[in-house]
């Protein structure tokens, strides 16, 4: 088995499901019917992303799991996605920053994976793109809304960016496991578009009326299995009936 390869792969599946878990919460409690269907639909997007690239990962392993096993019967040390996309959703605001934080360095890391030297990630990418320019697109949308709307909004909006901030340097770094893959040019080095990324980030914050917060000390570990304490309380909820009944056929 390529470990380096699988690790490349389970990473890219367990930040879709994780993200899709944490959108999924907010069916039947958006603001409007209208941002719980779109709320939805993108947690859709993102588990069938889950879906295929966990799959992967399980062939790579040779079939000793399936997408499913990989899914629901994990711990939280052994799930490999960025801290950002398991913070919690707390406000319309809150989820908004998240999502396009992560939707803009996914759009653009999905782009590249397109090209990748392995056919399969290279499928997967290129077909997730065209949704992850939706993702992206749709929360730019949201967020110049709310932070160019009513004092009350832009201030929330300007607490997600203020929470979540501190995630965004993880999704830039890469430990030696992850520069193996870049080196045979099956994954891809997002040191190479960190500036296209800020340059995206602060012209939605300039329309938005929102400050590019200073440089602060970043929380990472996600891809190392190290997580914040909000990981295993989304993974409990996720993974009850699987693991409650896990001879169960649906």
């Amino acid at each position: 088995m390529d470990q380096n390869l699988f690790d490349y792969v389970l990473g890219l599946g367990d930040d879709a499901l994780v993200l899709a878990q944490r959108l999924t919460q907010w069916c039947g409690h958006a603001p409007t019917i209208e941002i719980d269907l779109s709320l939805s639909n993108l947690g859709l997007d993102l588990l069938g992303q889950a879906t295929l690239f966990l799959g992967y990962a399980a062939t790579i392993e040779g079939g000793k799991r399936d997408a499913d096993k990989l899914a629901f019967h994990r711990d939280a040390h052994e799930f490999r996605n960025v801290m950002l996309v398991e913070q919690p959703n707390g406000d319309f605001g809150q989820t908004i920053v998240r999502q396009f934080l992560f939707s803009t360095w996914q759009k653009m890391l999905f782009d590249r994976l397109a090209l990748s030297s392995d056919r399969s990630i290279a499928d997967i990418a290129a077909k997730a793109a065209k949704e992850t320019a939706y993702h992206e697109e749709i929360a730019a949308e949201w967020v110049i809304r709310l932070g160019d709307g009513t004092d009350e909004s832009h201030h929330r909006v300007s607490e997600g960016v203020r929470w979540m901030w501190r995630f965004v340097p993880e999704l830039f770094l890469h430990d030696d496991t992850v520069q193996h893959d870049i080196a045979c040019g099956a994954g891809v080095n997002c040191g190479s578009f960190r500036g296209e990324y800020d340059a995206r980030v602060a012209s939605v914050f300039k329309e938005a009326g929102i400050e590019v917060p200073p440089i602060q000390r970043p929380l990472i570990g996600g891809r190392r299995g190290h997580h914040s304490e909000h990981l295993g309380p989304l993974l409990s909820e996720m993974q009850y009936l699987p693991r409650a009944y896990p001879d169960a056929r649906w």
